[in-house]
């Protein structure tokens, strides 16, 4: 199997808008509801889906709704927050 060149990659990218490509990263750096207790903790990736988020709202001249995102991201990333407990535990059903 033939491996693109990164010449063709750029050229691929190209066809895509700038919110567009940010959305897919969102996308792929967003963690599912399967991956939540794997990942719930893990700042690296917490920070990750919050920044890609930010970037896709100030892409989108929401700069009110980037702003908190970019807080949780630091957050994430100086400890200053931690993750809450899942939202399916605890509560009476």
């Amino acid at each position: 199997m033939l491996q693109p060149t990164k010449l063709d990659r750029k050229s691929s990218l190209s066809e895509f808008s700038t919110q567009e490509l940010a959305q897919a990263l969102l996308e792929r750096l967003s963690i599912s509801p399967d991956e939540w207790h794997k990942l719930k903790s893990n700042r690296k990736a917490r920070a990750n889906e919050q920044a890609a988020a930010a970037i896709v709202f100030l892409l989108k001249d929401q700069p009110e709704e980037a702003l908190p995102r970019l807080q949780q991201a630091v957050g994430w990333l100086d400890r200053s927050i931690s993750a809450p407990p899942c939202p399916t535990h605890g509560h009476n059903q």
